[in-house]
Parts: C-alpha cells; structure tokens; sequence
C-alpha cells in the first residue's frame, strides 16, 4: 500500500509541478485509545519505507516519538518529525538536529504562534541547519481544534519554512468515542486560505478509501480531492507570490 500510494503521490504532484515527500508512519505512538492500531514497528517500518523511497525515487519523512528511535531514522530518512505532542521535548528536538537531517516540528495544539522561536533556537543551537515548522490547529475547547491564519505569517517572520497541515488541522481530537473524528469538507477551505496568507507546503493525508483507514479517515483526502485541491493551491500561489500569467 505504501509503495503504490508513494508511485501515485508522485505521478500527481509531477502533475501540478509541486516537490513531494512522501510520509509515512513505523508506529502511531500517540494513538487515543490503547487497542487502536499502531504499525508495524521501527525495525519492520523503516525497512520498507527504506524500501519505498529507494524504488518510487522520492525523499521520506518520518515521525520520531524517542531519543532512541533517531539514529536508526536517520538512516532512512530524509526528514526527521518531532509530533505536535512532543514539540516542547527539549532531548528529541536536540537529538533530531544533531543527526543532520532536516528537522519539521509540528507546533503543538497547545503552543501560541510566537513560542515556535524557541522551537527553532533549539533545534539551530543543536546544529540544525534545515528546521521547519508545521502548523496543525490549536486546541480550542473539547475535540475540537481551530486555526488562526494570523499565525502562519506570524511564525514565517523567525527565518524557517512554515507547512501548513490541512488535514490534522480539521480533525476532532478523541472526539469519535476513543478515536479522533474530522471534518474533511474544511480541508479545502483551509488550505486555499493558507495558500493566499502564504506559507511554504502542505502536509495532507490521502487515501483511497478514507471510511476504512486505520488512522484519520475522517480527515483524509481522497487522490481524486488532492488532485483538484493541488490545483487551486498552485494557482493561489502564484498569484501571492506575482508569479501568475
């Protein structure tokens, strides 16, 4: 599935001109309930994402959840992730810039736009010199999240890429009864927005069949969405950035 996934990913983002790095998941560390699915493990998980990125010729992005899961990462792959739960781990943030690879941060449903600088002074201090920060919602009540444009371009202003997740950013933490839920109709909306304030990619989850994804269905985009999205983000894009024809 990967492997397939990773090879369609490619043809669609060749398509609209837009660089692509494939993510995956070795383990779903932060999953609500216990008994959710979690992957296949770090020593299985990295040898078939290895596997994927040799063969499809596409750069990886994984999670790390420990100290201890980095090294082993980094020989894989392309960009090491700090989750949004984690982005406050001084150890983790340290270790992920010390292995050389690109670090992306994904700020914390808890953090306000302005705390992400010490975020990026860590990760600089440790020797990182390819830091990104992702934006994914912050909480706002109970299972829900939202997000405020204004942030994106507040954070653009401390000299590091900002990502905009617009698929984590509509999901209902815990809110389907010991899973998260999502709002996937916000997604485009959401995205567009970004694109036009302006920020430097997205991270979307896709999947053919979203009702019977093990991990956010709710909040993923189908290929057919993703190609019609892609589509408007590169054109707001280029308007925002004087590029358009």
């Amino acid at each position: 599935m990967a492997m397939t996934y990773a090879q369609r990913l490619k043809v669609l983002t060749h398509k609209h001109g837009v660089p692509f790095i494939f993510k995956a998941s070795f383990d779903k560390a932060n999953r609500t309930s216990g008994q959710s699915f979690r992957g296949p493990g770090a020593v299985e998980g990295l040898r078939f994402l290895s596997k994927v990125r040799k063969e499809v010729g596409v750069p990886l992005l994984v999670d790390v959840h420990e100290c201890a899961q980095v090294a082993a990462a980094a020989e894989v792959a392309d960009v090491l992730q700090v989750p949004a739960f984690l982005s406050r781990q001084t150890d983790l943030i340290e270790e992920c810039a010390r292995s050389g690879k690109a670090v992306n941060v994904k700020k914390g449903q808890f953090l306000a736009p302005d705390d992400v600088v010490h975020i990026i002074s860590k990760a600089r201090e440790a020797g990182s010199t390819n830091i990104s920060i992702t934006e994914r919602g912050t909480t706002f009540g109970y299972h829900n999240l939202v997000v405020d444009m204004r942030g994106l371009w507040q954070m653009r202003q401390y000299g590091a890429p900002v990502i905009f997740d617009a698929t984590h950013s509509v999901q209902l933490p815990g809110g389907a009864g010991g899973k998260s839920g999502g709002q996937r109709e916000y997604v485009g909306p959401l995205a567009r927005a970004a694109a036009a304030v302006g920020v430097d990619g997205f991270y979307m989850e896709v999947h053919e069949n979203p009702a019977v994804a093990k991990s956010d269905g709710p909040n993923a985009l189908t290929f057919e969405m993703l190609d019609e999205l892609l589509g408007d983000l590169v054109r707001i894009n280029a308007a925002v950035r004087g590029t358009a024809k």
